[in-house]
């Protein structure tokens, strides 16, 4: 496989075009793309028709996806929210083309005519139904590990943009299901636990009434009593929820859970709710977040990875917002793996396999290796 990514900040989309596409016909000095794929920020959004027209041009690519976003990244640069557009262009690899009209929740070509193991999706998050589609592709492509995330650019609906081709669109969602290299998934959901896990013996749809045969408000306060200064500060300015997706395990560690947030609480009651849904019987643990947390969480979960290249999509929550700074998980992809190729878009929640079961994320980076 070969591949390689360029990025442009100039302002004038014209002369951004120009100078990703001339650093990718470089890279490839003559040799066929067979996938492009774009993430331009919203600053250029009025721009999405000509740039689109322009790279198919000048690139030819066979495919090409792409979607706006609040902001992008290529290599070790993140740019949040000014004139950016990040290309990233892929040969010897097979990308078949997934369309989804607007409130479908599987494409065109239906997901039982899938065979490949990875897929990648760019939805637009207020007319895309996100988790009826990821229900739809469980039942119908249960070995296909989705990638991607919902579009950033825009705050209401018709304001973002999505590229299938010469198709753009600003409803429903696009994709492309990839074959012909070795690739492999890095989600990291940035957590970790705070107290013991905890069995639910009480729940009513996503509202936990009973948790260890306590009001959970209970339980949640003597966690508070028992942890550090520095973890109290944590829980109180955004506890979050891990939910143990292997029930079969005797010990739980970073990964074994699937993060979600904590919606609210009744003080009358003790209840809480959460991001989720859960059984009576299933196992637990309140987590926390922040910066350093999230970065020890990256850097282990890429730990003895190694990658020509990459594609990431990481949480508009992340970047400059979490870490103070631009340009955090690009370095450490960058650095970590090897890759010499990667691009990406920040998020507004984020597709990510975690034990091979996908699921909608936030907070997260969620990484697809290739080579």
């Amino acid at each position: 496989m070969k591949a390689a990514s360029a990025l442009s900040e100039h302002p004038l989309a014209a002369h951004a075009v120009g100078e990703v596409a001339g650093l990718i016909l470089e890279a490839f000095d003559g040799a066929p793309i067979d996938l492009l794929v774009v993430f331009i920020d919203s600053v250029h959004t009025g721009a999405v028709d000509d740039i689109s027209a322009a790279l198919r041009e000048l690139l030819a690519p066979e495919t090409m996806i792409g979607s706006t976003a609040c902001g992008v990244l290529e290599r070790m640069t993140e740019v949040e929210n000014r004139s950016a557009l990040s290309v990233w262009a892929a040969g010897g690899i097979s990308a078949t083309p997934l369309f989804f009209p607007d409130g479908a929740p599987a494409p065109s070509i239906g997901w039982d005519a899938l065979d490949q193991e990875h897929a990648i999706v760019l939805a637009d998050p207020f007319t895309s139904p996100v988790v009826e589609l990821l229900e739809a592709a469980k039942k119908a492509a249960p070995n296909l590990d989705i990638h991607g995330g919902l579009a950033s650019g825009a705050r209401g609906p018709g304001g973002n943009r999505l590229l299938l081709d010469s198709a753009i669109v600003n409803t429903g969602a696009v994709g492309v299901a990839l074959a012909g290299s070795a690739m492999r998934s890095v989600v990291s959901q940035g957590c970790r636990p705070v107290g013991a896990p905890l069995t639910v013996t009480g729940v009513a749809g996503n509202v936990i009434t009973e948790l260890a045969l306590q009001p959970p408000m209970d339980v949640l306060r003597k966690i508070a009593e028992d942890a550090s200064d520095a973890d109290r500060a944590l829980m109180a300015s955004g506890l979050q929820v891990g939910v143990v997706i292997d029930e079969q395990q005797l010990d739980f560690a970073r990964g074994d859970f699937l993060i979600r947030a904590l919606m609210g609480a009744d003080a009358d009651t003790g209840a809480i709710a959460i991001g989720t849904t859960v059984d009576v019987g299933s196992t637990l643990q309140f987590q926390v977040r922040d910066a350093t947390t999230a970065t020890d969480d990256l850097v282990e979960m890429l730990s003895g990875e190694s990658a020509t290249a990459a594609l990431t999509f990481t949480c508009n929550g992340r970047g400059e917002h979490l870490f103070g700074r631009s340009g955090h998980d690009a370095e450490l992809i960058h650095e970590l793996t090897g890759s010499r190729a990667t691009s990406g878009m920040f998020c507004a929640g984020e597709f990510g396999p975690i034990r091979k079961e996908n699921h909608l994320h936030g907070f997260t980076a969620s990484t697809l290796l290739f080579g």
